[in-house]
């Protein structure tokens, strides 16, 4: 089962590249989203390998004007993990770590593009993300997170945005999480009983921020670490003991969150009014009912959608999981600095600490 991968002296088994242990929930994942300032533009994209699966997917999705435009693929890869396309939608890794490349050729939906990710310091890895439901292992994997300046053009129903200008976020995570078709015999509690998860990469002139908790439904971390890196200088890691967050009313949405960064403080606040906005998650394919991640749609298969960026929709498996354009404070050494990022929130479940009960009840 030899691919163009075992040229390349990558390996750590004695298996061929195309062999990525026992378990059928491997995976290996690239992230991008980009923003501009003023909120006029959000766009994101993912590319998802799965090799026991032997399926790779990808989307790309532009929100615009009060509408998300997403553009989803998905390929049987016959093993070949280097080749980053999928239908449309290309992943060119113009130097590791430093600058890729996303393209989308001409397809039948609305969106093409052709915009290339500048980073703008060094890869922050996140601790390893270890968890069991009960004896069973649900997740074991790492990421990687950089943020970083956006170039290039994408078009959406003939009209071109010049992303220049544009910041934005991108990481790569491998390892073991839930993917493909739901298991026969799910854990006793359910597949997803609980999941608290807040991540909120930030861009400053001079800084980057990353912070990100998740936790268990009496609200205790069991992961959790943020930094603070000072571009061209150090970044320093800090791990807060508590976040001091509120939920806006009648829902599971982050209203603002602040908390100690070691050497100053951080405040981050979700966007409301002209400049606020939401994405949907789902367009990437996270918990989507028909294209959830290694999910089989045959030899190659292209699809499309777009839906309103409704302020308040009703909370599903669908609409729980977000990013939204936020404005940040950060504190460094008694000098404050201005900035803007996201903040990603998926809460399911009950979170003692902050008063949410039942899967999907909201905040009082």
């Amino acid at each position: 089962m030899l691919t163009k991968g075992d040229d390349y002296p990558l390996h750590q088994t004695p298996e061929p590249m195309a062999v990525s242990g026992g378990n059928r929930n491997f995976y290996d994942r690239y992230f991008f989203n980009g923003y501009a300032a003023d909120g006029s533009v959000f766009f994101a994209a993912a590319l998802g390998v799965y090799p026991q699966l032997d399926i790779m997917d990808a989307a790309f999705c532009v929100s615009i004007d009060g509408k998300q435009y997403n553009l989803r693929a998905s390929k049987r890869m016959s093993s070949e993990r280097l080749d980053l396309t999928v239908g449309p939608i290309r992943i060119e890794i113009v130097e590791p770590l430093q600058q890729l490349r996303l393209i989308i050729s001409d397809n039948d939906g609305p969106v093409t593009a052709d915009v290339t990710l500048t980073t703008r310091h060094n890869p922050i890895e996140e601790p390893r993300f270890i968890r069991r439901e009960g004896p069973r292992l649900m997740m074991d994997y790492t990421r990687l997170t950089q943020n970083g300046d956006w170039a290039g053009e994408i078009a959406v129903d003939g009209t071109a945005i010049d992303v220049a200008g544009c910041r934005g976020t991108r990481d790569r995570s491998w390892g073991i999480r839930p993917i493909g078709a739901a298991e026969s015999q799910p854990p006793p509690a359910g597949a997803f009983p609980q999941f608290w998860w807040l991540w909120t990469p930030l861009n400053f002139n001079d800084h980057c921020c990353f912070f990100h908790s998740n936790d268990d439904g009496e609200g205790a971390p069991w992961n959790r670490r943020g930094v603070v890196d000072n571009i061209g200088g150090t970044a320093l890691e800090f791990e807060p003991k508590d976040i001091d967050f509120s939920y806006h009313s009648g829902s599971r949405r982050i209203k603002q969150a602040s908390l100690q960064t070691g050497n100053g403080s951080l405040t981050i606040t979700p966007r409301t009014g002209d400049q606020s906005l939401t994405f949907y998650m789902s367009g990437l394919g996270y918990m989507h009912p028909e294209w959830g991640h290694g999910m089989d749609h045959g030899a190659l298969e292209v699809a499309h959608d777009v839906i309103d960026l409704n302020p308040e929709p009703a909370i599903d498996m669908t609409t729980i999981h977000i990013q939204a354009l936020s404005d940040a404070v950060l504190v460094v050494d008694g000098q404050e600095h201005h900035g803007m990022g996201i903040v990603e929130q998926l809460f399911v479940g009950p979170h003692k600490t902050s008063g949410l009960t039942g899967i999907m009840d909201p905040a009082s």
